[in-house]
């Protein structure tokens, strides 16, 4: 069973920085495919950034060229540093494994394993 704990998230003002981790324990070999979504109140979960087999990262528009998701050499730790933060990035945050390689995007039906999320709050 994998387990997925994600920490880091905390309330800050518009344009602050947060980085987010995510420590992943338990066995899929080579973690192949994760990502980090979010949910924010009454809308659905959405992708926010994946990274692949091969350590390639996709983003959503919505996060582009603000955010980055990075993955230590062992794949035991994925983070996302989430900088220029906006009201409208509140939301509680999810890591997540996909047990298969591809493809790796950000649909959330598509991952097999979830953290509990951990809360981030942008105010103006």
């Amino acid at each position: 069973q994998v387990r997925l704990v994600e920490s880091g998230g905390d309330s800050v003002q518009d344009g602050g920085s947060l980085r987010l981790s995510c420590a992943a324990s338990g066995y899929i070999y080579n973690r192949p495919c994760m990502g980090w979504f979010r949910q924010a109140p009454g809308k659905e979960r959405e992708g926010v950034a994946t990274i692949d087999v091969n350590g390639s990262p996709t983003y959503a528009d919505s996060v582009k060229g603000r955010f980055t998701i990075s993955q230590d050499n062992t794949k035991v730790t994925l983070s996302l540093q989430m900088n220029s933060l906006k009201p409208e990035d509140t939301a509680m945050y999810y890591c997540a494994a996909r047990s298969r390689a591809w493809p790796c995007r950000g649909k959330s039906a598509e991952f097999d394993f979830w953290g509990q999320g951990t809360q981030v709050t942008v105010s103006s």
